[in-house]
């Protein structure tokens, strides 16, 4: 192997622009491993892991950009390396924004020269996004924040700032939005209509949105408030001014909060507004309470799908048909199964995603182990490997930290794929694929070689391994949700219909074959 390394002294780009290229880079012919970040100590931190940090690389600034490729001693590096420069050339503003794009290197700059302008979205390293995003609320500007490893701390004040301006303040780590029918960072393309939602969770917004959208309805505003709002220390601040902003807004009638498990005395906390919301509020918090919620006057949803179904059409079940296609598949999968293969194993994107399926199956089985598991006593770390029914969010900030989400660089979950193909005791593997702005522009066809790869594996030794595939999209996303779905139905995947599916399959499975 060789390796190349290049500073380029004081050029800046953005986290989610380098995410992207680094993904493409990684993609290149003859590349064994790219990566393309700012000279931050994290992600010096990082290349000094990989084995690749060198001088001129540890000398680098917080605003210097590295470039880094590893390849074949038989490559043409300085080909190599042109290759990647074009994309960030690809990438910079004047290539997409044509000759009038002006670019500005601060928040107060751009406030000034664009004084109609209402938002700012952070997308920089997490020791500086705070500063960032402090400097446009000062500036009159709603924030969201895309950067994860904020400091909770930090994100308490910005959001006790925003409050006191009457502003909002989406994030830290804050992946989905849809305001005024824009889709910001991770998104789908749904209609417009009348179903407002605030989200701790962006897959889980997404999920939800679709699902809306799947009935015939629509969104009005789907605010995002960042996964640590309606934790003990922030106390919900950014989901309350979410529901009262959605309580004022004449588009909006009817409201749905999700989030994953919140603490208590915080669920308590926002379920006290939903008195004074004048509207139907539907509550779909992971592990929630339906005695508070329905105390609280609110809507209990026991999934995401039963949130969409509530909102669109108030008291309408249909729990008992999917369970009943569930258990069909289940049926057909516990059949094909060797007495040895008892586990399920879940690679997810989507954190709420994760959670569903994870909780569905925690109904029938205790041995349930995940990096986002409320139980401290069977967490697990982004390096463990797996143990019982084992479920892993690959977007979590463990995995994340100096990499790219996963719903843009699917890497470590392929890798992970493989793996878990060779252990002889995992009956199903469940996976999610995230359509829509900002995701990978074909989550599906970079999975088909490791899919491929993992049966291979399994039919080598004799034994059958179902893949549980879930799309989350529309038929408005490119690519299209058919189309996707096509490719895994093709590859023999399971193809379930929701993400409350999928958690019914993972628990059937579990109870079905009585091996939980």
């Amino acid at each position: 192997m060789s390796i190349t390394a290049v500073v380029k002294k004081n050029t800046y780009f953005d986290s989610v622009s380098l995410m992207s290229i680094s993904t493409r880079a990684n993609q290149l012919p003859g590349v064994e491993q790219a990566f393309v970040a700012m000279g931050t100590e994290m992600n010096k931190g990082v290349l000094s892991n990989l084995g690749l940090l060198t001088a001129d690389l540890g000398a680098a600034g917080t605003g210097d950009l590295m470039i880094v490729v590893e390849a074949g001693e038989e490559a043409d590096q300085a080909a190599l390396l042109a290759e990647v420069e074009e994309l960030l050339v690809q990438k910079a503003p004047s290539a997409s924004g044509g000759p009038d794009t002006v670019t500005y290197r601060t928040v107060d700059s751009a406030a000034r020269a664009i004084p109609e302008a209402n938002l700012a979205i952070v997308a920089v390293n997490g020791a500086y996004a705070g500063r960032e995003a402090r400097k446009a609320l000062e500036n009159g500007l709603h924030v969201m924040v895309f950067s994860d490893n904020v400091p909770i701390e930090e994100e308490v004040r910005l959001k006790q700032l925003a409050h006191s301006k009457g502003l909002f303040m989406m994030g830290p780590d804050c992946g989905t939005a849809i305001i005024n029918n824009v889709a910001l960072c991770f998104g789908n393309a749904v209609r417009p209509g009348t179903v407002g939602v605030v989200a701790a969770s962006g897959t889980g917004a997404q999920e939800v949105s679709v699902r809306i959208h799947a009935l015939g309805a629509g969104i009005s505003q789907l605010i995002g408030t960042g996964g640590r709002d309606l934790s003990e220390q922030v106390g919900g601040i950014m989901m309350i001014d979410g529901i009262r902003a959605l309580a004022d807004d004449p588009g909006t009638s009817v409201i749905v909060l999700v989030s994953k498990p919140p603490a208590p005395a915080v669920q308590d906390k926002v379920l006290a507004e939903i008195a004074g919301a004048g509207k139907p509020v539907v509550v779909y918090f992971v592990g929630g309470s339906e005695e508070a919620v329905t105390a609280a006057g609110g809507h209990f949803a026991a999934s995401t799908q039963d949130a969409a179904l509530q909102a669109v059409r108030l008291g309408v079940d249909v729990h008992a048909a999917v369970d009943e296609l569930a258990a069909k598949q289940v049926d057909e999968v516990c059949a094909r199964l060797a007495p040895e293969q008892r586990y399920v194993r879940g690679l997810f994107c989507g954190g709420t995603l994760c959670d569903e399926s994870m909780y569905a199956l925690l109904e029938v089985s205790d041995n349930v182990w995940s990096n986002i598991q409320k139980d401290p006593g069977r967490r697990l770390t982004a390096g463990s490997p797996s143990v019982g029914h084992t479920f892993l969010d690959f977007g979590d900030d463990d995995f994340t930290n100096g990499r790219p989400h996963p719903m843009i660089d699917p890497s470590l979950r392929l890798a992970r794929l493989v793996q878990e193909a060779e252990d002889p005791q995992v009956a199903v593997i469940l996976m999610d694929f995230v359509l829509g702005f900002g995701a990978h522009e074909d989550p599906v066809g970079v999975t088909l070689p490791a899919i491929a790869q993992a049966k291979k594996i399994a039919s080598d030794a004799g034994r059958d391994l179902e893949i549980v595939g879930y799309v989350l999209g529309t038929d408005l996303d490119t690519p299209a949700l058919a189309e996707q779905v096509a490719a895994l139905e093709a590859a023999g995947v399971t193809v379930t219909r929701s993400s409350t599916e999928t958690g019914h399959f993972a628990r059937e499975t579990a109870r079905k074959a009585h091996r939980a």
